[in-house]
Formats: C-alpha cells, sequence, structure tokens
C-alpha cells in the first residue's frame, strides 16, 4: 500500500438524469503527460443536476509521492467529459450539460492549477455546422497520447469532419494558442472525400490522407499542405465489384413543419426511370434535438465510397430493391417542450414525406416500402405501423416495444415513468398491438444484455401481435448479443430479411 486515495462506497443514492453523476470522487485518472500524477474529479452540486449550481465539478490532482492533499484544479460549469493532456503548461478539458446540449472546452495550465481556466469552445452539440473538430495528438516517450503542437509550441492542430449544407468535408486547422483564432490549411474537394489520418511531418507539413469518391476506393495519400501536391501510398482494389456501378445520391426533402430532411439513396446498377417505380426498403434510427436548426442539418458527404458489411442495407440493392438508408427522422422539442412529447406525430411525419419524395421522384412505389431500424431503430419501426399504414412491412431488430419495462428512462428520454406516464404509454407500440394491420418481422439475440432491449421486450410484443391477429415472425438467435456475430446468425438473419422483403414487398 502506497497511498489510500479514495473508499468509495456503493453508489445507492445517484438522482435520475441524464447529467446525475455520483457524490464524492470519481473517475480516477493517470495524466498521460507526466509520468507519476494522478487527477480525478468530484462533483460540487451533490451530483445533482435539478440541483441549481453555478459549478458542476471540480478537478483534483495528487502526484508521486502522494504525501499531502490534493491540489484543487480547474472548476467546470457543465460534467467532466474528459482531459487531453499537453505539457506543463497546456491541456484542454472538455464538459458537457445535457439539458442544453452545451459542450465546453477549457484551456488550464497543470502546473498552475490557481490560474483561470480559459474558454476554448462553446458550441451546441447538436449543431454539426458549428463542430470546430477535434486536437490532434501525438504519442509521447511512455507511448501514452498528448496534445500535438508546432516546434515553437505556439499552434495546435484542429481536424475535423466539417459538416455542411453540401454535406462532410472535412478539414485541417491551425489553433493560434495566443490569440484564440483559428487558420484553415485544409478543407476536402469535391468529387472526394478526404480525411487526416495522421501528420507524417507537422513542420514542413506533410498528412497522411484517405481518400476515396462514390465509386473510387478508399487508398491513403501523402498529401503536402504547402504545395497541394499528392502521392498515393496504397493502392487497394475495389473490394465490392458488383457495387461498382450503383448509384449513390444525397436526396433533401422537408417534412410539413418545414423541419428539412435527407437521407443516402442507392439505386440498382441499370435502373432508369422507364424501368418503372422500385421497391424500397428504407433503414433509419431517430435522433432527438433542441432546435429545428440543428435538426435539418445535412449528414455524411455524398462522395463517400459505397460500402457494404453483413448488416448493410446495400445487400437489398443488388437484389432489385432502392435503399434509402438513414432517411432523417428528427425528433424536435424546442424551449421547455420535450421532444417525446410529439414523439408519434414527427415520426409519422418524417416517414410520410420520406415517401413521398421518393414517390415524386419517380423512383419508389408507394404500395411497396418497407421500413427497418436496429435498437431504437426497431422501436421506430413498430411505433410506425402500429400508427399508420404507411409501409408494406416491417423488419425490426432487437428492439424495445414496451416502455413500461424501461421505466427510469430510455436513449435521450430522462424523464422517469413516474413523471411522464402519458409519455411512455402513448411512445409503446406494445400498447397499441391491435393497430398492426402489415406484416413485421421481430429479430433478436437471445443473450441480449443491453439493459433496454432484453429478448422479452420481443416475446412479449410477438404474443401481443398475434394475440391479435396481425402477421408476425419472431426469429431468436442462440447465444447473440445486441449485435450479432456468429457466420450462422448472420446469414440467417439475412435469409429472414431477403425472404420477408420478396413475399410482403417486391412481390406484394
Amino acid at each position: 500500500m502506497v497511498k489510500k486515495i479514495a473508499d468509495i462506497p456503493l453508489a445507492e443514492d445517484v438522482p435520475p438524469g441524464n447529467d446525475a453523476v455520483r457524490k464524492g470522487p470519481r473517475d480516477f485518472t493517470w495524466r498521460s503527460d507526466a509520468p507519476d500524477t494522478l487527477y480525478w474529479v468530484e462533483a460540487q452540486d451533490g451530483g445533482d443536476p435539478a440541483k441549481e449550481a453555478e459549478i458542476r465539478d471540480k478537478i483534483f490532482c495528487l502526484a508521486a509521492p502522494f504525501s499531502g492533499d490534493a491540489q484543487e484544479g480547474p472548476t467546470l460549469k457543465y460534467r467532466l467529459r474528459g482531459i487531453s493532456w499537453g505539457t506543463d503548461s497546456l491541456a484542454l478539458l472538455t464538459h458537457f450539460w445535457w439539458k442544453t446540449r452545451r459542450i465546453r472546452v477549457d484551456g488550464f495550465q497543470p502546473d498552475s492549477l490557481q490560474n483561470p481556466s480559459k474558454t476554448v469552445f462553446d458550441y451546441s452539440s447538436e449543431d454539426r455546422y458549428a463542430n470546430p473538430g477535434y486536437f490532434a495528438s501525438r504519442p509521447n516517450p511512455w507511448g501514452r497520447s498528448v496534445l500535438r503542437t508546432d516546434q515553437e509550441g505556439r499552434s495546435m492542430f484542429l481536424i475535423g469532419r466539417g459538416a455542411s449544407p453540401e454535406g462532410d468535408r472535412p478539414f485541417l486547422d491551425r489553433y493560434d494558442l495566443a490569440s484564440g483564432k483559428t487558420t484553415r490549411l485544409w478543407r476536402s474537394m469535391a468529387p472526394y472525400y478526404e480525411s487526416v489520418v495522421a501528420f507524417a511531418d507537422a513542420e514542413s507539413q506533410m498528412v497522411l490522407t484517405s481518400r476515396e469518391g462514390k465509386k473510387v476506393q478508399p487508398n491513403y495519400f501523402l498529401r503536402n499542405l504547402k504545395t497541394g501536391k499528392l502521392k498515393q501510398v496504397t493502392f487497394f482494389k475495389h473490394p465490392f465489384p458488383a457495387l461498382k456501378d450503383v448509384e449513390k445520391q444525397v436526396v433533401r426533402y422537408k417534412r410539413p413543419d418545414s423541419v428539412e430532411l435527407s437521407g443516402d439513396l442507392y439505386l440498382p446498377v441499370g435502373w432508369k426511370k422507364s424501368s418503372g417505380p422500385l421497391p424500397v426498403l428504407m433503414w433509419a434510427y431517430p435522433q432527438e434535438f433542441k432546435s429545428r436548426s440543428a435538426a435539418g442539418q445535412v449528414q455524411d458527404s455524398p462522395y463517400r465510397f459505397i460500402r457494404i458489411s453483413p448488416y448493410s442495407t446495400l445487400l437489398w440493392v443488388t437484389q432489385g430493391y432502392a435503399v434509402f438508408d438513414n432517411p432523417t427522422m428528427p425528433i424536435v422539442g424546442e424551449g421547455k417542450q420535450e421532444p417525446n412529447d410529439t414523439y408519434i406525430e414527427q415520426l409519422v411525419a418524417s416517414a410520410q414525406a420520406a415517401i413521398d419524395i421518393l414517390a415524386e421522384m419517380g423512383i419508389g412505389d408507394r404500395k411497396r416500402m418497407a421500413i427497418g431500424g436496429h435498437s431504437y431503430g426497431a422501436f421506430m419501426t413498430a411505433n410506425l405501423l402500429a400508427h399508420s399504414r404507411l409501409f408494406a412491412a416491417d423488419i425490426a431488430r432487437s428492439g424495445a416495444y414496451n416502455r413500461t419495462l424501461t421505466p427510469f428512462g430510455f436513449q435521450a428520454e430522462e424523464r422517469l415513468i413516474w413523471q411522464a406516464p402519458e409519455t411512455y404509454i402513448t411512445m409503446s407500440p406494445f400498447m397499441y398491438a391491435h393497430q398492426v394491420k402489415d406484416p413485421i418481422l421481430l429479430i433478436h439475440g437471445q443473450a441480449d444484455d443491453n439493459s433496454g432491449t432484453f429478448p422479452v421486450q420481443t416475446e412479449r410484443f410477438y404474443h401481443a401481435l398475434k394475440g391479435n391477429g396481425a402477421t408476425a415472425r419472431m426469429v431468436l438467435l442462440p447465444n447473440e448479443a445486441h449485435g450479432y456475430d456468429a457466420r450462422e446468425s448472420i446469414m440467417h438473419m439475412l435469409w429472414e430479411t431477403w425472404t420477408w422483403l420478396e413475399k410482403y414487398v417486391k412481390n406484394k
């Protein structure tokens, strides 16, 4: 025994709320830029987000030989998310507050903890367009990650996804430590999607990037930021020749309430409008927002390489389906309104808008459209079938369908069932199983250990559906958790999905 830092009891009195934490010290971690310094954080509001407080968290540090009292460090307006260490005079801490979706990045001096911290960034976590990126790092002599600076120690480097109305355009910025100003060194340009992977030589501004296009497989390049010259260093071949000529486009459209929506549309090779409208598979996942403007921001890039995986919906584009991947399903609650208070109305409106745009484009057949999703996406699809007749069929994987079984909150909902019982009931498709009139395929891992999606959710929902005369099929995959790993499980999942789509959608 060198030093007892803390004796932490069971956390039996943590209050409800997404920003709730235990009382006393938590998150003990070693400083990555020093060989023997421990730091941790302690809540200054009792860990209760409902309590009014100017300071939520405080940092404490203790160095070897761990004698005496810990040094008090910076105070935080929000909850600590993490610290990026650089040198004795440079470190950055990130703190976040769920209720307002605010993220702050503050700079402080580890060797002068009494000096106040300085705000570097303060922005909304929902606002992708305003995201400044993350500071580049490098390994130090101990093999730990620390902040990267230029040779003079005057600047750092920011790497970001560069979300914009045109889609993601990754960038690299220089951040001046003295003035706090950023200078754009480079930004990805159409028709490619290129992102910084690592610094090859920071002083000469040589970076390693990954570069790809819709029909150009990713490869690594050395990019000279000063001259713009590129040198290809890998020559990987196209891994999916069957998808090489698949057509991809980002589709933008609006809900009736003027919220902007978007999604990635994939079309089978050789399809033309003269061929007639296609059967469609949509695969989606809803997301909560506190502002309409953030909800309408474009996600991803139209220039990303078309990839496929065992879970990918793109498999079905090879089978004659149009695939509408990730059509946005935002659930917005501005001001004091909670997003989930109007969950069903907004969900149905988003789905209707997606169907309308595909039909108007002459691509999708309104009568042959399916909706699918995994986890919270499965919950979404079940609600769409329970509260509309928009889709010919549904594929729901590893979902939760009865919110009374998750009474202490779910997803972004932090109210307890006793605080918002009507919301829990209204959002539970289990309670509306008698309204499901279209075929639904339920797939679940029999060993799902995700606390919100135990297999009983699918089992009870299936019983409710069958008891009310619905067309439903339940598939339980042995020994699989929330995601599926075994070849047998994945192949069987794909066979079940294909069979369902062929019977109830394509050949309806």
